[in-house]
């Protein structure tokens, strides 16, 4: 019997962005049920304590799944066991990153393409672990059309539930994710469905629940772009009157982020400026201003730098061009011709 799932809304791994400050900052916007870290890998040589240790970082009030990714079947056993044992609500395998640099060590998306191997490490990662085991799939790697029978294999091997990202690995980030997919193994499937995919507004993530049928959705990159979008979700899903954040609500976010940031990422290019410039690009998409201060923020050699263009804009922008609401059709005409953010790193 598929179990009941005590949770509808989750935030998707990210890798280089999913890490527990950025996780902890969104779950403190509220209407966030589990959160996902970014995928541990797991190679042939024996998973060490401390790497399981590093990714058990609760956000409070939400559940916790951890991803692991790799192909070693007595490897990956191992890992879940050391995952779960540690207090992980969910075990999660990454069969879904489609970055080069990772599929051409046959892990990822590349599992896929090897049925019976993806077979033997689900059934001993089936084994090892007491609580719920997940796979956060593609919807092929080359062939959409084989979303169906990976989803079932998935299913047989003992998984208790599936997350669909209904993009195949060949487009990357690009294009329009057909949720027709979702719909499609959420009929099939006697497990439940996670709806992933191109949920830039809370009204997407509830329509997409509607029209697939799913349990629940998986929001990633959009909650980058709107940190306020899960506790949007949250509103509409109670029959309340959902927050509609100002540019003094984004502005407060983004000092409170400078200010986690700082106190944990220190070196280069992997510290808080360069995570912060990230961050800034994602939220610039639903400003309707000119690029100026954007570019000013991007330049900056310090977090001061940074600061000073993105108080400048968010202090002196009118509501109105703000695109944080509920729905695209909420935005503004001068917002209304903002493309969805393509591109970033994500699993």
């Amino acid at each position: 019997m598929a179990p009941v799932l005590s949770f509808q809304t989750c935030l998707a791994p990210m890798e280089g962005v999913g890490h527990p400050t950025f996780r902890h900052a969104i779950a403190a916007q509220g209407g966030l049920d589990l959160v996902c870290t970014e995928f541990v890998r797991i190679t042939r040589d024996a998973v060490h304590p401390n790497v399981v240790r590093r990714a058990i970082a609760r956000s409070p009030s939400t559940l916790l799944s951890v991803q692991v990714m790799g192909n070693d079947p007595d490897r990956m056993a191992e890992a879940a066991q050391m995952v779960a044992a540690a207090g992980a609500d969910v075990v999660d395998i990454n069969l879904g990153c489609p970055m080069p640099r990772i599929v051409k060590k046959g892990v990822g998306a590349a599992m896929l393409k090897q049925p019976d191997l993806l077979r033997r490490v689900l059934e001993q990662m089936r084994a090892a672990t007491p609580g719920l085991l997940s796979a956060k799939i593609r919807a092929g790697y080359d062939d959409a059309g084989a979303a169906l029978g990976i989803a079932q294999l998935v299913e047989r091997a003992g998984v208790d539930f599936i997350s669909v990202h209904p993009r195949r690995r060949a487009d990357f980030y690009a294009g329009i994710a057909d949720w027709r997919i979702i719909q499609l193994l959420s009929a099939e499937l006697s497990i439940p469905v996670i709806g992933n995919g191109d949920l830039w507004y809370a009204d997407a993530a509830l329509r997409l629940q509607a029209e697939a049928g799913c349990h629940g959705v998986m929001i990633g990159r959009p909650a980058i772009r709107n940190p306020f979008i899960f506790k949007q979700l949250a509103a509409l899903r109670r029959g309340e009157p959902p927050f509609i954040p100002t540019p003094s609500d984004v502005l407060a976010y983004l000092e409170d982020m400078a200010e986690r940031y700082q106190a944990v990422f220190t070196k280069g290019r992997h510290g808080a400026l360069g995570k912060l410039k990230e961050l800034i690009s994602f939220i610039a998409r639903g400003v309707a201003r000119e690029p100026s201060w954007l570019v000013e923020a991007r330049a900056a050699t310090d977090v001061a730098g940074w600061l000073a263009p993105v108080r400048r804009c968010l202090t002196e922008l009118p509501p109105s061009q703000l695109d944080l609401g509920l729905s695209r059709a909420q935005g503004l005409e001068a917002v209304g011709s903002l493309s969805a953010p393509q591109g970033q790193k994500a699993v």
